[in-house]
């Protein structure tokens, strides 16, 4: 029992520790919305393989055994074997799991790469509230966006280097969604959840709220700009100077 009991466990702390290496390969961060795209285009193909397989036999079967005058009568196949039924029933049913299982391992791959922040990560607070998006630096330096007035930075990072958002909200559950690097994480009262992405070029995106949150949810959203890294030193400072 206890070797029984051990192995979940063991296997358990195997992930683990691969989920402490999976966001940086030899020194090298792994761009999460890369393996995101990745892990997209597989599902893409396993579906258009399976579908399309599934699809002619359909059709080919529709043509074999359509009746061919109104007085067509189908008869009964002959009868199986037990071990045939055995095999028409358990090996379709392996084939599937183990694909499922799988991309399910895949997905668990790219989840621990979301979860696993690199060590050398920019870290940025982030407040939520209806309907707006705070953003604070490690200096104490804020940053927001007013949408009425389009006015504000929004959220400023340094192009190349990983960011990590720790959030939370002042009110109701906001939803921080990030298309651009496939982001999406739900922003509460009273918690700190946190997500991390790697801005690799100069860029202007958008952070919207993807969670309805309010008669306002629609214009909850501010600009997300990736700059180079001397540009965001410089930003850092005017913003600290004009504090």
């Amino acid at each position: 029992m206890k070797k029984a009991f051990g192995l979940p466990i063991g296997l358990g702390a195997l992930l683990l520790a691969q989920a402490a290496q999976a966001a940086e390969v030899a020194g090298k961060v792994v761009d999460p919305a890369k393996e995101w795209d990745h892990l997209w285009h597989e599902l893409l193909i396993d579906i258009g393989i399976m579908g399309g397989i599934f699809a002619v036999l359909a059709a080919y079967w529709i043509y074999k055994y359509q009746a061919k005058s109104p007085d067509d009568i189908g008869t009964a196949p002959r009868s199986l074997s037990r071990a045939q039924m055995w095999a028409w029933a358990m090996v379709p049913a392996f084939i599937f799991m183990a694909d499922d299982f799988f991309l399910a391992a895949k997905g668990w791959t790219v989840w621990n790469i979301y979860r696993t922040v690199p060590p050398n990560a920019l870290e940025v607070k982030v407040t939520a509230s209806m309907w707006n998006w705070e953003f604070e630096y490690a200096d104490g330096t804020k940053s927001t966006y007013y949408v009425d007035a389009k006015e504000g930075d929004g959220l400023v990072v340094p192009a190349g280097r990983p960011v990590v958002l720790r959030m939370t909200s002042l009110d109701v559950i906001h939803s921080f969604g990030l298309v651009k690097h496939r982001l999406k994480e739900d922003v509460m009262p009273g918690r700190i959840t946190y997500i991390w992405f790697l801005p690799k070029e100069p860029e202007k995106t958008f952070v919207t709220c993807v969670e309805y949150c309010g008669t306002n949810h629609a214009n909850m959203y501010a600009p997300v700009v990736a700059v180079p890294p001397a540009e965001f030193e410089q930003w850092l400072k005017k913003k600290a100077n004009k504090a």
